[in-house]
């Protein structure tokens, strides 16, 4: 006979046993069991956060980095869907992710309760699967279904919601062992054909990135794509898929690509999309590659059947792990030489990234980046989603993953929760992140989280006194008609200090360096306050330059 445990308990026992080491909630009184049962689980790092968006971005930030299930706990009601943004960007950034939800008592259901909602209809759509646990002595059978369901095929997000009376309830179970990833298996005809195709191939671009994608699959890609002579892209913010240095390293696509770049994926014969989607940012729309690709060969290997064939038509479809596809191919004998064109985008792809200074610019951030490149090392940058990051697209060279957090679901208030996340993961790296003026206030708060939890991170933001995103769209579809993009902010550096941060503020191009110097001398939480021109919209164009068009 087993003894009797708490739900809350066999929950927790649960989360153990399949590897969670931390979790991100925010407390709330339908899952206290959960709370009191890791009071006494000391593996468990409990991370309390400021607010749910806050707290499910640090848990999908947890998720890239791991390629386990990042876990987060909210309560009903109001924090099942402050947490849903989070949801959300699991799905479409394809990242591991439990998220636990406080429901109401089983007794009170169906009445509009207290904050109930109908949680599993409500993720159904936003979730690779959304669930109820009614019985605490199947949470092991849930937990490892959940679990298995995060990591397969393309990685994605589950809900579970918790009746506050089944933690209560004590009850026996047998626990589950771990779960791991399912292998898949690569038959050798089809790798065969796919290197035919690619010996045959004048001129081949690679795209990569995305689900099942990690440190293994990028060193060995990019011995493959050396030796062939095959440029390598990065789908719309992949660009740690390899690190940069890398030969036959091209660039990035997305918003703002090198327009070399995309001329040369236009003129592809051969296209091998490797762990990428191809969605709407990574393709411009599904046009830089349609779907039907006339006159173009895509081989288009992806972890999930339901992906390949449901968007583009592929030439090749391989169901597999990147991983275990990229260290397939690279044992293929190479090429005499290398096709040529890797070298040819290597270095359009060294010039596009290489920052000129501007004239009669205050606070010239293509330069701010460069000194970022002298002093930092190894660095993870994150950050949400606004112009302002552009200019780390662009000029960052980024290293081995993970090196880029950054959501592919262009969700703003994303950049300091995922700091704070990869600071607790790790120490001995540089963190920084990004964020625009608009993108800090979504989630500024949790710099009370990063300081609490001694996280040791540099923040950036980046102030110009507008959602430069939209206005940039505003002034190219209404010129000059300004409504509702202006903004009117605080002292970032001031606020910074009221969390107990070191901060600093910079106005001038000759100022960021040595203000960097200064930061990176402290340690601890961090924050440069930048403020610059909203005339200076992108790295590429001004204002007047799109009114002029």
């Amino acid at each position: 006979m087993t003894p009797l445990r708490t739900g809350g308990r066999i929950l927790v026992d649960n989360l153990v046993a399949q590897g969670c080491d931390r979790i991100f909630h925010v407390p709330g009184e339908s899952f206290l069991a959960v709370l009191d049962a890791l009071h006494d689980t000391p593996q468990v790092d409990l991370v309390t956060c400021r607010q749910e968006g806050g707290a499910a971005f640090m848990a999908c930030a947890d998720g890239t980095m791991t390629h386990r299930p990042g876990i987060c706990f909210v309560t009903r009601g109001p924090g099942a869907t402050n947490a849903s943004i989070g949801v959300h960007v699991a799905m479409q950034d394809s990242i591991p992710m439990i998220l636990f939800i406080g429901d109401v008592a089983r007794g009170m259901r169906d009445r509009e309760g207290f904050q109930e909602v109908d949680f599993p209809a409500m993720f159904a759509p936003l979730a690779k699967w959304a669930t109820r646990i009614e019985d605490a002595r199947r949470i092991p059978e849930y937990i490892a279904r959940a679990w298995n369901t995060a990591i397969s095929g393309r990685p994605g997000p589950v809900v579970i919601a918790l009746p506050e009376d089944m933690l209560l309830d004590e009850v026996e179970a047998v626990d589950r062992p771990k779960i791991e990833r399912p292998t898949t298996y690569l038959a050798s005809e089809v790798l065969t054909e796919t290197l035919k195709t690619l010996r045959r191939a004048e001129r081949p671009v690679a795209i990569v990135g995305g689900a099942g994608w990690d440190i293994a699959t990028g060193a060995a890609f990019g011995h493959f794509a050396e030796h062939w002579g095959i440029p390598v892209a990065a789908a719309f913010r992949r660009q740690d898929a390899m690190p940069n240095v890398r030969r036959a390293w091209a660039g990035n696509l997305g918003y703002g690509p090198n327009p070399k770049l995309v001329q040369r994926i236009k003129q592809a014969d051969v296209i091998l999309a490797l762990g990428a989607r191809l969605g709407e940012a990574t393709t411009d729309g599904y046009g830089l590659i349609t779907p039907d690709h006339p006159g173009q060969t895509l081989i288009h290997v992806y972890p999930d059947p339901n992906e390949l064939n449901r968007v583009y038509r592929a030439d090749i479809a391989i169901c597999a792990d990147p991983c275990a596809f990229a260290i397939e191919i690279v044992r293929a004998e190479f090429p005499e030489r290398p096709n040529a064109a890797a070298a040819e985008a290597r270095a359009d792809y060294l010039e596009w990234s290489t920052p000129k200074p501007r004239a009669g610019v205050a606070l010239d951030l293509g330069q701010c980046v460069l000194a970022m490149r002298e002093r930092i090392g190894d660095a993870i940058i994150c950050n949400g989603a606004g112009n302002f990051s552009a200019w780390w697209h662009r000029y960052w060279r980024y290293g081995m993953q993970p090196s880029q957090l950054a959501p592919t679901a262009g969700a703003m208030g994303y950049g300091v929760p995922a700091a704070t996340a990869a600071a607790l993961r790790f120490d001995d790296r540089p963190i920084v992140a990004i964020a625009g003026d608009g993108d800090f206030l979504m989630n500024g708060q949790e710099l009370a989280t990063a300081v609490q939890h001694n996280a040791n991170m540099l923040v950036l933001v980046i102030d110009n006194g507008a959602y430069g995103t939209i206005r940039m769209h505003q002034e190219r579809e209404f010129p000059a008609r300004l409504s509702g993009t202006t903004l009117h902010n605080p002292d970032f550096a001031a606020l910074a200090r009221a969390y107990g941060c070191w901060s600093e503020t910079v106005e001038t191009t000759a100022d960021f360096a040595p203000a960097l110097d200064r930061a990176l001398a402290q340690s601890g939480v961090r924050l440069l306050h930048l403020k610059t021109d909203v005339e200076i919209i992108t790295p590429a164009t001004t204002i007047a330059a799109i009114r002029a068009n």
